[in-house]
């Protein structure tokens, strides 16, 4: 079958299919004559492996593990479960760091008066210097929350700052 039929069969992209061949998470498949790709139900089984482990949020290098493990007859399912515990772990580590997301900007959500004046104490808090990780952890992003939050109204303004 050729690209599309693939990606059809897979639910994989056929730009996806082209990059996972690039990267060599699955071998480049046979070409007809014309210079087509043609793919095997073996090529969709591993597509579906990879969109399935793609679902779960396991990254290429780990994608590229887990089918180094599954045909591998002679594995450890242990070290299968070590995988999907280090995603299980960092899959919680993001669901905190946006849990604290959320929380900021609720929090400078209800600080806004949300009418026509342009204070605005979310556009205040953005402009405040970084005071960095709370951890050694790299940076994905996520918003450090901040431990609390003052609040400075006078008339015709209002203040918000993150201690």
């Amino acid at each position: 079958m050729n690209i599309g039929d693939a990606a059809r069969a897979s639910g994989v992209s056929a730009k996806m299919i082209r990059y996972y061949e690039q990267t060599g998470l699955i071998p480049a498949a046979v070409r007809t004559a014309a210079g087509y790709r043609a793919y095997t139900q073996a090529d969709i089984h591993r597509l579906h492996f990879v969109r399935r482990a793609r679902d779960l949020g396991f990254s290429v290098a780990e994608i590229a593990d887990l089918l180094g493990l599954w045909h591998d007859t002679a594995r450890h399912s242990a070290d299968v479960k070590h995988l999907a515990q280090d995603r299980i772990a960092e899959l919680e580590r993001r669901m905190r760091d946006l849990q604290q997301m959320t929380a900021t900007l609720r929090t400078l959500v209800d600080c806004c008066a949300g009418d026509d004046r342009p204070d605005c104490p979310i556009l205040e808090e953005l402009q405040q210097p970084d005071a960095g990780p709370a951890d050694d952890a790299p940076r994905t992003g996520a918003v450090v929350r901040r431990t609390r939050l003052t609040v400075t109204k006078t008339p015709g303004a209002t203040r918000t700052r993150a201690r």
